[in-house]
Formats: structure tokens, sequence, C-alpha cells
């Protein structure tokens, strides 16, 4: 389990990280108009998507979890999911060809981003997931990934190089995706086609289809309605930017935990080990409150510095946009939890499905509201109050594997660190340059106040940590 958290961790981290990486250089190159009109494209481009995946990450996860200890049940299993896969994303990508060669705007990015649907088709990383072989999900992933890097870097010289630059990341993607293939051999077992049925996978996948769509309201219908009300592909860039980080402290902060323990929850369901599905997810929303609102505090903290210095000129709207994203990291980290940990892993997709609807339409409702006035902060507010709603009915009706007296207990300490940590970093960032030296101390000491206050309260996790610690 420990092993398996760890390679996770490294292959969400890799996967926001080379971007991360890239994200100073590109942002100075292509600019916010750029980056915006990449971002207002791939949302088009997302749809289609969602149809082409029709929800078989998540329940093909869940399915292959349940049948792990029987490879001839998910070798069997695994080709008629694949196969509703192929489908579905044959479908998508013609619509999509359609799409792109009736578009006046953008045809030749929208071309591009075909190879994304391939992409998708080839996607089998839920049955590594599933399987808890995680292993499988690095290797040549990676290396594609770092491909992609070093390409970005070599070709992307200027802001003609828009296009490029959505060529090497729709084709990184795409060899990534492919490159799981190589390792299938290994695992699987031959199975007749005659033995494959279709039919109840498509009525599941649906039922994980539903939250899927409605997910996407408040996450790719931001983008699209960004750039459709404000008509300004700037605004769509400063969304795009803020939502990067926001990402990174999303995949640290719970990512990469919940989807090592969702599937082995899944497990432990089909156990009947109740006991201990609460005890893991407890821990899991304790280390997400930890961290999470350092992260919080932090962002608040040393967006006004780190904006400039990462994103260059031309991005001091993204400052703005952190400060109000700054809590989400804490709200979905909670609604995350319980959707990997428990509503998914008991199979109660379609109940989670309503509070994500009900969230979804509140989102576009606020987005309809707010984006005219506050643009892109307006999708940015509309966003923290959805998922606050969705994270609210979540645990309200959890059936008592986490409550909000549970929660306050996580938060109160960690906030009150937090606040603390805020106050001392406005206080020391006064007497510092707003440079690269003056931001590394500001993190520095801001973090070791965090701890040295959690420290001082015995927090739960760090005890977690001593003690593990002495056993070596």
């Amino acid at each position: 389990m420990k092993f398996n958290i760890i390679l996770s961790s490294i292959h969400q981290l890799l996967t926001l990280f080379l971007p991360l990486v890239t994200a100073p250089y590109v942002s100075r190159v292509l600019g916010a108009e750029g980056t915006g009109i990449f971002s207002y494209t791939s949302s088009i481009q997302a749809y289609f998507t969602i149809f082409a995946a029709l929800g078989t990450g998540v329940y093909g996860v869940r399915e292959i979890a349940r049948k792990r200890d029987n490879k001839k049940q998910y070798s069997t299993l695994f080709w008629e999911i694949e196969l509703l896969t192929v489908l579905t994303s044959s479908v998508a990508i013609i619509l999509w060809l359609l799409w792109a060669v009736f578009s006046k705007e953008f045809q030749l990015i929208y071309l591009i981003l075909t190879l994304n649907l391939f992409a998708v088709l080839f996607d089998i990383s839920w049955f590594y997931t599933g399987l808890e072989q995680f292993v499988y999900t690095i290797g040549l992933n990676a290396l594609f990934k770092i491909f992609g890097t070093i390409a970005i870097f070599t070709f992307i010289k200027e802001p003609s190089d828009l296009n490029t630059y959505i060529f090497i990341i729709a084709s990184t993607s795409l060899l990534s995706s492919i490159s799981l293939w190589i390792y299938l051999p290994k695992i699987l077992v031959k199975v007749s086609l005659n033995t494959l049925s279709l039919k109840g996978h498509l009525k599941q996948t649906l039922i994980y289809f539903v939250p899927t769509i409605a997910t996407s309201i408040y996450t790719v219908l931001d983008k699209t309605m960004i750039g459709v009300i404000t008509q300004n592909a700037n605004e769509n860039g400063y969304y795009e930017q803020a939502t990067k980080i926001i990402n990174i402290l999303k995949s640290i902060t719970f990512t990469a935990l919940n989807s090592v323990l969702g599937a082995r929850i899944a497990y432990l369901f089909s156990e009947k080990k109740y006991d201990e599905i609460k005890s893991r997810i407890a821990l899991s929303l304790d280390f997400i409150f930890f961290i999470g609102m350092a992260f919080f505090f932090g962002l608040l903290s040393v967006s006004e510095t780190f904006v400039p210095i990462f994103f260059g000129q031309g991005y001091d709207q993204v400052i703005y946009l952190l400060y109000v994203f700054s809590p989400i990291v804490v709200i979905i980290g909670v609604s995350n939890c319980l959707g990997s940990q428990y509503y998914t892993p008991a199979g109660l997709r379609s109940q989670s499905a309503k509070y994500i609807i009900i969230g979804s339409v509140l989102n576009l409702l606020l987005n309809l509201v707010f984006i005219p006035v506050f643009r892109s902060k307006g999708a940015v507010i509309s966003s923290v109050l959805a998922e606050s709603l969705i994270t609210f009915l979540y645990v309200k009706n959890s059936n008592g594997y986490v409550d909000f007296k549970q929660l306050a207990f996580y938060f109160n300490p960690r906030f009150i660190a937090g606040f603390i940590m805020y106050l001392i970093i406005l206080f020391i960032k006064q007497y510092l340059s707003n440079d690269l030296l003056g931001l590394l101390i500001q993190v520095l000491i801001g973090g070791m106040t965090y701890f040295m206050i959690t420290y001082l309260q015995k927090d739960n996790i760090l005890q977690i940590l001593k003690a593990k610690m002495s056993e070596r």
C-alpha cells in the first residue's frame, strides 16, 4: 500500500509538475492571449472527450478492483470495458471531426486536438489502478512526458508557435496512453471474443457518465463561458494559469492519495470490512486538512509575489483569482475523498451524481450572473460556491462515515496554524524584495511556522509520522 501511494504520487506529481516547469516559459512566449486560445479550444474539445470516455474510467477502476483476485475474470472485464471505450471514442472522433471541419475559427487547432480523443481511446490507466499495479503507469509514460517537455523548450520560440505547442501537448498525451499497452501481455490471459458482452457495462457506465457531465460544468464549461461571454482570450488565459496552480496543489493534497485508496476501499467493501474503511477515510480527511490548510493560507500569503515571478508580466489578474480560489483545495479535498473512498466504492455513484448535478446547476446559474460582471473572477466565485454546496451534501448524506463535527475537529487547529502563518508572512513581506529570493524566504518561514505550530498542537498527522520514523 505504501509503495503504491508513493508510485501514484510520483505519477500524479510528474503529470502536473512537468507542465509547471514549462508554464513560466510558455506564459512568456505565448502570452495571455495564446494561453487563453489554448484554454478555450481545449474546453470545447473536452465535451467530446467526456463522451468518448463515457464514465468508463471510474467504473473500470471499481470493477477491476472487485475482480482483481481472478485473472480470468478481470481479463474478460478489461476487454469488455475497453471495447465499449473504442466504440464511444469512435463516435466522438467522427462528431469532433465534423465540428472541426465546419468551424471557421481555430479550425487547425481543433484538428490537432483530435489526438486527445485518440488518447482517450487508448487510455487504460484505469485498469492498472484497479489492480493497484501503479508501477506500470510510470516508465514509458513518464518518458514521453519528459520528451514533450524538452520539445516545448526546443520548438516553442514565439507566439506564432501556438499550433506547435498544442501538437506537442496532444501528441505526448496520445503516446503516453499507447505506452501503457506494452505491459498488458504480462497481466492478461487470452479471452474469447464470443464471451464478451457490453450490455451490462453500457448501463453502468451511463450512471458514471452523468456526474462526469455535471462535473464538467464547473471545470470545462467555466472556460467555455468565459470565452463566449467576455470574447476576451486574455480572460481565459488568466483563468487557465490560476487553475494550473490549483491543480498542482490538489494533486499534492489528495489526488494521488484517493486514486490509490479508492481502489483499495472498493476491495474492502466487497469484503465488508466497514471499520477499516471508516478508519482509512478518517485518516485521509485528517491528512487533507493538514496539507490543504497550509496551501489555503499559503496562496493568500504569497500569490502577490509568486505570480509575477512565475508567469511574468501581464498576469496580475491571476493574483486575485488565486485569492478567491485558495479555499477550494480543502473544499474539493473533502468531496473528492468521500466520492473516491465512499460513494464510488460503495456503489452509490448515482446518489453522488445527484449532488454533483445540483452543484453544477448552481455553478451554471452563478456563471451567468457573475461572469458578465466580474469576468474570469466571476467563474472562480461560482466554482467555489458550487463546490461548497457539493461538499456539504456529500458530508450530510455520508451515512455516518464522516460528519461535520469530525470535520470541525480536523479544521479548527489547522485554521489557527494557517492564520498565524498568514499573519507572519504578511509581516515579513514588507521587509523583503519582490524577487525569487524574497519568495523563497516567505515560503520557508511560512512553512516552518505552520509545522512548528501544528507540532506544538500535537497534530495527529505529525504524531503518526513521528511514530513511523521511530519504528525505523
